[in-house]
């Protein structure tokens, strides 16, 4: 039996910068439409106020976003 370890939770420092990408579930084509795109990012705009993390730059494609 193979035994399955969590990874340990990333140790994220206030004074780097990170680099981070998601991708749509079994990489469809979820964020085609505008409406899609503009819940992205207002949903971006209310964690950025609640965890006040800068944002240098963001690009959103129609199956994930960096």
């Amino acid at each position: 039996m193979v035994r399955i370890v969590p990874r340990q939770p990333r140790e994220l420092k206030p004074e780097y910068c990170y680099h981070i990408t998601t991708r749509c579930n079994s990489r469809e084509f979820r964020l085609t439409r505008l409406e899609c795109r503009q819940m992205l990012i207002y949903a971006i705009k209310k964690a950025r106020d609640k965890y006040g993390f800068k944002l240098y730059a963001l690009c959103i494609m129609s199956n994930h976003v960096h």
